[in-house]
Protein backbone atom coordinates (compact mmCIF):
# COMPACT_ATOMS: atom_id res chain seq x y z
CA UNK A 1 0.00 0.00 0.00
CA UNK A 2 1.34 3.45 -0.97
CA UNK A 3 0.82 6.00 1.80
CA UNK A 4 1.24 9.77 1.52
CA UNK A 5 1.86 11.20 4.98
CA UNK A 6 0.90 14.70 6.16
CA UNK A 7 2.06 15.89 9.57
CA UNK A 8 4.33 18.33 11.33
CA UNK A 9 5.22 17.92 15.06
CA UNK A 10 6.71 15.08 17.10
CA UNK A 11 3.30 13.45 17.53
CA UNK A 12 3.17 12.97 13.76
CA UNK A 13 6.81 11.91 13.45
CA UNK A 14 6.15 8.92 15.70
CA UNK A 15 3.36 7.76 13.40
CA UNK A 16 5.52 8.19 10.30
CA UNK A 17 8.26 6.11 11.91
CA UNK A 18 5.78 3.33 12.71
CA UNK A 19 4.45 3.30 9.14
CA UNK A 20 7.92 2.91 7.71
CA UNK A 21 8.83 0.24 10.26
CA UNK A 22 5.68 -1.67 9.30
CA UNK A 23 6.80 -1.76 5.67
CA UNK A 24 4.43 0.72 4.07
CA UNK A 25 5.69 2.64 1.04
CA UNK A 26 5.73 6.40 1.67
CA UNK A 27 6.44 8.15 -1.64
CA UNK A 28 5.71 11.66 -0.35
CA UNK A 29 5.50 13.59 2.90
CA UNK A 30 3.66 16.89 3.39
CA UNK A 31 4.62 19.10 6.30
CA UNK A 32 4.44 22.75 7.35
CA UNK A 33 7.02 25.23 6.01
CA UNK A 34 10.14 25.72 8.14
CA UNK A 35 9.54 28.14 11.02
CA UNK A 36 11.84 30.41 13.06
CA UNK A 37 12.62 28.77 16.41
CA UNK A 38 15.02 28.99 19.33
CA UNK A 39 16.79 32.02 20.75
CA UNK A 40 18.38 32.82 17.41
CA UNK A 41 15.01 32.46 15.62
CA UNK A 42 16.65 30.50 12.82
CA UNK A 43 14.49 28.58 10.38
CA UNK A 44 13.95 25.05 11.67
CA UNK A 45 12.52 22.06 9.89
CA UNK A 46 9.65 20.20 11.53
CA UNK A 47 10.30 16.85 13.23
CA UNK A 48 8.44 15.16 10.37
CA UNK A 49 10.58 16.85 7.72
CA UNK A 50 13.78 15.95 9.55
CA UNK A 51 12.73 12.31 9.78
CA UNK A 52 11.63 12.15 6.14
CA UNK A 53 14.86 13.75 4.95
CA UNK A 54 16.94 11.26 6.94
CA UNK A 55 15.11 8.45 5.13
CA UNK A 56 15.33 10.04 1.66
CA UNK A 57 11.56 10.57 1.37
CA UNK A 58 10.51 13.51 -0.87
CA UNK A 59 8.97 16.38 1.12
CA UNK A 60 6.50 19.07 0.02
CA UNK A 61 5.85 22.14 2.20
CA UNK A 62 2.96 24.11 0.69
CA UNK A 63 1.75 27.14 2.58
CA UNK A 64 -1.80 26.23 1.57
CA UNK A 65 -3.63 23.48 -0.31
CA UNK A 66 -6.46 25.71 -1.51
CA UNK A 67 -6.25 26.08 -5.29
CA UNK A 68 -8.30 29.28 -5.08
CA UNK A 69 -6.61 30.58 -1.93
CA UNK A 70 -3.76 32.93 -1.07
CA UNK A 71 -1.03 30.61 -2.38
CA UNK A 72 -2.43 28.96 -5.52
CA UNK A 73 1.04 28.16 -6.88
CA UNK A 74 1.89 26.21 -3.70
CA UNK A 75 -1.41 24.32 -3.91
CA UNK A 76 -0.98 23.54 -7.60
CA UNK A 77 2.55 22.21 -7.06
CA UNK A 78 1.32 20.09 -4.14
CA UNK A 79 -1.45 18.68 -6.31
CA UNK A 80 1.03 17.64 -8.96
CA UNK A 81 3.21 15.97 -6.33
CA UNK A 82 0.23 14.14 -4.80
CA UNK A 83 -0.99 12.93 -8.18
CA UNK A 84 2.50 11.72 -9.06
CA UNK A 85 2.74 9.82 -5.76
CA UNK A 86 -0.23 7.63 -6.79
CA UNK A 87 -1.09 6.96 -3.17
CA UNK A 88 -3.74 4.53 -2.03
CA UNK A 89 -4.35 6.60 1.10
CA UNK A 90 -3.21 9.72 2.89
CA UNK A 91 -2.47 9.54 6.62
CA UNK A 92 -2.80 12.87 8.46
CA UNK A 93 -1.51 13.61 11.96
CA UNK A 94 -1.36 17.15 13.38
CA UNK A 95 -0.58 18.57 9.95
CA UNK A 96 -1.83 22.09 10.57
CA UNK A 97 -3.38 22.85 7.17
CA UNK A 98 -7.01 22.47 6.13
CA UNK A 99 -7.48 19.76 3.51
CA UNK A 100 -9.85 20.88 0.73
CA UNK A 101 -12.19 18.46 -1.01
CA UNK A 102 -9.80 17.69 -3.87
CA UNK A 103 -7.23 16.35 -1.39
CA UNK A 104 -9.78 14.30 0.59
CA UNK A 105 -10.97 12.48 -2.52
CA UNK A 106 -7.68 12.08 -4.38
CA UNK A 107 -6.38 8.84 -2.79
CA UNK A 108 -8.35 5.65 -3.45
CA UNK A 109 -9.07 5.16 0.27
CA UNK A 110 -9.31 8.85 1.11
CA UNK A 111 -7.58 10.49 4.08
CA UNK A 112 -7.26 8.93 7.55
CA UNK A 113 -6.59 11.16 10.54
CA UNK A 114 -4.88 10.23 13.82
CA UNK A 115 -6.68 12.32 16.45
CA UNK A 116 -5.57 12.43 20.09
CA UNK A 117 -8.96 12.15 21.79
CA UNK A 118 -12.02 9.94 21.92
CA UNK A 119 -14.21 11.75 19.44
CA UNK A 120 -16.51 13.59 19.46
CA UNK A 121 -14.99 14.93 22.69
CA UNK A 122 -12.22 17.44 22.04
CA UNK A 123 -12.41 18.02 18.35
CA UNK A 124 -9.91 20.64 17.29
CA UNK A 125 -6.33 21.77 17.78
CA UNK A 126 -5.40 21.01 21.40
CA UNK A 127 -7.18 17.85 22.59
CA UNK A 128 -4.44 16.67 24.96
CA UNK A 129 -4.14 19.99 26.78
CA UNK A 130 -7.90 20.45 27.08
CA UNK A 131 -8.55 16.95 28.40
CA UNK A 132 -6.13 17.50 31.29
CA UNK A 133 -7.33 21.05 31.91
CA UNK A 134 -10.94 19.84 32.13
CA UNK A 135 -10.08 17.09 34.59
CA UNK A 136 -11.06 14.23 32.28
CA UNK A 137 -10.37 10.75 33.64
CA UNK A 138 -9.53 9.33 30.25
CA UNK A 139 -8.75 10.25 26.69
CA UNK A 140 -7.45 8.15 23.81
CA UNK A 141 -6.85 8.02 20.08
CA UNK A 142 -9.39 7.95 17.27
CA UNK A 143 -8.52 6.95 13.72
CA UNK A 144 -11.01 8.86 11.61
CA UNK A 145 -12.04 8.97 7.95
CA UNK A 146 -11.63 12.65 7.16
CA UNK A 147 -14.37 14.78 5.65
CA UNK A 148 -14.65 18.54 5.13
CA UNK A 149 -15.75 19.22 8.72
CA UNK A 150 -13.56 19.88 11.77
CA UNK A 151 -12.84 16.35 13.04
CA UNK A 152 -16.38 15.26 12.14
CA UNK A 153 -15.63 12.19 10.02
CA UNK A 154 -16.57 8.58 10.69
CA UNK A 155 -14.57 6.73 13.34
CA UNK A 156 -12.57 3.69 12.20
CA UNK A 157 -10.66 2.63 15.32
CA UNK A 158 -10.59 3.98 18.88
CA UNK A 159 -8.69 3.05 22.01
CA UNK A 160 -8.98 4.73 25.44
CA UNK A 161 -6.08 5.83 27.64
CA UNK A 162 -6.46 6.75 31.35
CA UNK A 163 -5.25 10.18 32.47
CA UNK A 164 -3.24 9.94 35.67
CA UNK A 165 -3.67 12.41 38.52
CA UNK A 166 -0.19 13.85 37.88
CA UNK A 167 -0.01 13.48 34.10
CA UNK A 168 1.26 16.47 32.15
CA UNK A 169 0.55 17.19 28.51
CA UNK A 170 4.13 16.16 27.68
CA UNK A 171 3.73 12.76 29.34
CA UNK A 172 0.28 12.08 27.91
CA UNK A 173 1.43 13.24 24.48
CA UNK A 174 4.12 10.57 24.35
CA UNK A 175 1.72 7.78 25.26
CA UNK A 176 -0.88 8.92 22.75
CA UNK A 177 1.71 9.36 20.01
CA UNK A 178 2.85 5.75 20.47
CA UNK A 179 -0.75 4.56 20.48
CA UNK A 180 -1.57 6.59 17.38
CA UNK A 181 1.33 4.99 15.53
CA UNK A 182 0.13 1.52 16.43
CA UNK A 183 -3.51 2.19 15.58
CA UNK A 184 -2.80 3.71 12.18
CA UNK A 185 -0.78 0.65 11.21
CA UNK A 186 -3.65 -1.58 12.35
CA UNK A 187 -6.11 0.58 10.40
CA UNK A 188 -4.16 0.34 7.17
CA UNK A 189 -3.73 -3.40 7.55
CA UNK A 190 -7.50 -3.70 7.99
CA UNK A 191 -8.12 -1.36 5.06
CA UNK A 192 -5.96 -3.53 2.83
CA UNK A 193 -8.33 -6.45 3.33
CA UNK A 194 -11.58 -4.46 3.49
CA UNK A 195 -11.90 -4.92 7.24
CA UNK A 196 -12.51 -1.33 8.34
CA UNK A 197 -16.03 -0.60 9.63
CA UNK A 198 -16.77 3.16 9.66
CA UNK A 199 -18.96 4.34 12.54
CA UNK A 200 -20.59 7.80 12.62
CA UNK A 201 -19.62 9.96 15.56
CA UNK A 202 -22.23 10.40 18.30
CA UNK A 203 -24.24 13.59 18.07
CA UNK A 204 -23.99 14.12 21.84
CA UNK A 205 -20.91 14.91 23.91
CA UNK A 206 -19.28 17.18 21.32
CA UNK A 207 -16.62 19.54 22.70
CA UNK A 208 -13.98 21.66 20.99
CA UNK A 209 -10.32 21.87 21.98
CA UNK A 210 -9.47 25.42 21.00
CA UNK A 211 -5.86 26.31 20.26
CA UNK A 212 -3.76 27.13 23.33
CA UNK A 213 -2.98 30.83 23.59
CA UNK A 214 -0.06 32.30 25.56
CA UNK A 215 -2.50 34.58 27.39
CA UNK A 216 -4.00 31.52 29.08
CA UNK A 217 -0.75 30.91 30.96
CA UNK A 218 -1.52 33.47 33.70
CA UNK A 219 -2.46 31.88 37.01
CA UNK A 220 -5.69 33.30 38.45
CA UNK A 221 -5.23 32.63 42.15
CA UNK A 222 -8.95 33.16 42.83
CA UNK A 223 -9.62 29.79 41.19
CA UNK A 224 -9.43 26.59 43.20
CA UNK A 225 -6.18 24.76 43.86
CA UNK A 226 -7.53 21.72 42.01
CA UNK A 227 -8.27 23.76 38.88
CA UNK A 228 -4.86 25.47 39.01
CA UNK A 229 -3.13 22.13 39.43
CA UNK A 230 -4.78 20.95 36.23
CA UNK A 231 -3.72 24.17 34.49
CA UNK A 232 -0.08 23.64 35.50
CA UNK A 233 -0.14 20.07 34.17
CA UNK A 234 -2.04 20.94 31.00
CA UNK A 235 0.34 23.76 30.06
CA UNK A 236 3.53 21.69 30.39
CA UNK A 237 5.45 22.00 28.08
CA UNK A 238 3.60 24.94 26.45
CA UNK A 239 2.94 27.69 27.35
CA UNK A 240 3.70 27.00 31.03
CA UNK A 241 1.58 28.43 33.85
CA UNK A 242 2.97 31.74 35.09
CA UNK A 243 2.64 34.26 37.88
CA UNK A 244 4.35 37.46 39.04
CA UNK A 245 6.51 37.79 42.14
CA UNK A 246 7.87 41.28 42.86
CA UNK A 247 7.39 42.12 39.20
CA UNK A 248 9.32 39.10 37.95
CA UNK A 249 7.63 36.44 35.88
CA UNK A 250 7.81 32.96 37.37
CA UNK A 251 6.86 29.84 35.44
CA UNK A 252 5.14 27.19 37.53
CA UNK A 253 6.01 23.74 36.16
CA UNK A 254 4.92 21.46 38.97
CA UNK A 255 2.64 21.74 41.98
CA UNK A 256 0.35 19.76 44.21
CA UNK A 257 -2.91 20.41 46.01
CA UNK A 258 -3.24 20.68 49.80
CA UNK A 259 -5.78 21.81 52.35
CA UNK A 260 -5.24 25.14 54.01
CA UNK A 261 -6.85 27.84 56.14
CA UNK A 262 -9.57 29.91 54.52
CA UNK A 263 -9.71 33.69 54.53
CA UNK A 264 -6.32 34.55 53.07
CA UNK A 265 -6.19 36.66 49.95
CA UNK A 266 -5.73 34.36 46.92
CA UNK A 267 -2.11 34.40 45.83
CA UNK A 268 -0.75 34.88 49.35
CA UNK A 269 2.36 32.88 50.22
CA UNK A 270 1.31 31.29 53.48
CA UNK A 271 4.26 28.99 54.15
CA UNK A 272 7.64 27.96 52.75
CA UNK A 273 9.11 24.61 53.70
CA UNK A 274 10.79 21.51 52.30
CA UNK A 275 7.60 20.61 50.42
CA UNK A 276 7.62 23.86 48.45
CA UNK A 277 5.93 27.27 48.32
CA UNK A 278 2.41 27.12 49.83
CA UNK A 279 0.11 29.61 48.09
CA UNK A 280 -3.49 30.36 49.04
CA UNK A 281 -6.09 30.02 46.29
CA UNK A 282 -9.81 30.59 46.03
CA UNK A 283 -10.28 27.11 47.49
CA UNK A 284 -7.41 25.23 49.10
CA UNK A 285 -3.66 25.61 48.81
CA UNK A 286 -1.37 25.04 45.83
CA UNK A 287 2.15 23.95 46.79
CA UNK A 288 4.59 25.06 44.09
CA UNK A 289 7.33 22.46 43.70
CA UNK A 290 9.09 23.35 40.44
CA UNK A 291 9.65 26.89 39.16
CA UNK A 292 11.59 28.75 36.50
CA UNK A 293 12.90 32.33 36.46
CA UNK A 294 13.50 34.20 33.18
CA UNK A 295 16.75 33.12 31.55
CA UNK A 296 17.09 30.16 33.87
CA UNK A 297 15.94 26.55 33.73
CA UNK A 298 13.35 24.55 35.60
CA UNK A 299 14.44 24.00 39.18
CA UNK A 300 12.98 22.61 42.40
CA UNK A 301 11.26 25.38 44.35
CA UNK A 302 13.85 25.10 47.14
CA UNK A 303 16.67 25.97 44.71
CA UNK A 304 14.77 28.89 43.24
CA UNK A 305 14.08 30.07 46.78
CA UNK A 306 17.80 30.30 47.53
CA UNK A 307 18.44 32.65 44.61
CA UNK A 308 15.15 34.55 44.56
CA UNK A 309 13.55 34.29 48.00
CA UNK A 310 9.80 34.53 48.23
CA UNK A 311 8.33 35.69 51.54
CA UNK A 312 5.52 34.50 53.74
CA UNK A 313 2.73 37.06 53.35
CA UNK A 314 3.82 38.06 49.85
CA UNK A 315 1.01 38.11 47.30
CA UNK A 316 1.69 36.64 43.88
CA UNK A 317 -0.19 38.18 40.99
CA UNK A 318 -1.32 37.49 37.46
CA UNK A 319 1.12 38.76 34.79
CA UNK A 320 -1.46 41.28 33.62
CA UNK A 321 -2.17 42.67 37.10
CA UNK A 322 -0.06 44.46 39.73
CA UNK A 323 1.19 42.46 42.71
CA UNK A 324 0.34 43.48 46.26
CA UNK A 325 3.01 44.49 48.72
Amino acid sequence: MRVVFAGTPEFARVALERLLSAGFQVPLVLTQPDRPAGRGMKLQASPVKQWAASHAIPVAQPRSLRLDGKYPDDASAARQALEAAQADVMVVAAYGLILPAWVLTLPRLGCLNIHASLLPRWRGAAPIHRAIEAGDGQTGVTIMQMDEGLDTGDMLLTEPVPIGAEDTTAQLHDRLAALGGRLIVESLELAACGGLRPEPQPTEGITYAHKIEKAEAAVDWSRSAAVLHRQVRAFDPFPGASTLADGELLKVWAARVADGPAGLQPGTVQAIDAAGIHVATGDGVLILTELQRPGSRRLPAAEVQRGFPLRVGQVLGAPDAPTAA
